[in-house]
């Protein structure tokens, strides 16, 4: 015979009706406990006496939901955000997933498909990352083949190295995140775009359109945001030599080898900082691609 389980709700409502019928119970009370009627208890009697306990069971209990989106779909989405969206958040990807994919989903939905996978956003708590670690060192214990043992430690390594974005700074010019973007922008040839963004706008103070990534283009940018907006506090750049220069291990500033575009910020007690990694400068690599867009 097959077993059958009940929820918490529906195993109380059976315990309450069997115990009405065995014992020959007030229905009264059954109401009360329940919170229905004395009518609604007649029709609880009448199900128990047919059917038992599986009239206490859900009829849609087992059945996949019509609506449920398929494991192909399900494949596809963790393809397209692991290679396209996995820099932006759950929301934020819904929004691309339906734009350019044409599928539709809740950034709920997108969540769960995604955690199942082990797969945090920018945005995961630290709470869900260690729930998560937790679930896969658990899994890691069972697993038997080297296969599997090395898949999981992939994903455990990803969790790991999965952050949460920076916070946006507190005023207007406090940091200008700046980048040179090539691109067919206009005509049949690639022309370089220069932007600076402000971080904690996401406005676009500066930009210049060169043939190349150039100190030309840059200086473009930065006249423009002294001549609308006034000196700015920091630039946010990549390494590249129009803004890297050698520090000496002297004392004295002058002895220094600046960069001409450096040296400038320097008589303007702008300060620059310089990184490697792409998503470092989110902001400015977004607004390239929604001006692409």
């Amino acid at each position: 015979m097959k077993r059958i389980e009940l929820a918490m709700t529906e195993q109380a409502k059976y315990d309450i009706i069997k115990s009405l019928v065995d014992h020959n119970g007030n229905k009264k009370r059954a109401a009360i406990q329940l919170g229905c009627t004395v009518r609604n208890i007649n029709r609880l009697i009448i199900k128990y006496q047919h059917a038992g306990k599986k009239a206490f069971s859900h009829g849609n209990k087992g059945r996949k939901p019509a609506h449920a989106i398929t494991n192909e779909l399900k494949t596809e989405i963790i393809t397209l955000y692991n290679n396209k969206y996995w820099d932006a958040t759950f929301a934020y990807a819904c929004e691309l997933l339906q734009q350019h994919d044409h599928i539709t989903l809740s950034p709920t939905s997108l969540a769960n498909i995604l955690y199942q996978e082990f797969i945090a956003s920018s945005r995961t708590t630290r709470k869900t990352k260690r729930r998560m670690a937790a679930k896969l060192k658990q899994m890691q214990q069972k697993v038997l083949t080297k296969r599997d043992q090395e898949r999981l430690h992939t994903s455990m390594v990803a969790l790991e190295d999965s952050h949460s974005r920076r916070p946006r700074c507190s005023y207007f010019g406090e940091m200008l995140q700046m980048d040179a973007s090539v691109h067919h922008w206009f005509g049949d040839s690639k022309t370089q775009l220069h932007i600076a963004i402000d971080d904690s706008t996401s406005t676009i103070v500066g930009a210049y359109f060169d043939s190349q990534e150039t100190l030309n283009g840059y200086y473009h940018v930065f006249h423009q945001i002294l001549d609308t907006y006034g000196i700015p506090a920091m630039f946010y750049t990549d390494r590249r030599t129009v803004f890297e220069y050698k520090r000496t291990n002297s004392n004295k500033v002058e002895d220094d080898t600046f960069t001409q575009f450096s040296y400038a910020c320097h008589q303007l007690g702008v300060q620059i900082k310089t990184t490697s990694v792409a998503q470092a400068k989110g902001r400015v690599e977004r607004a390239f691609q929604t001006l692409i867009e």
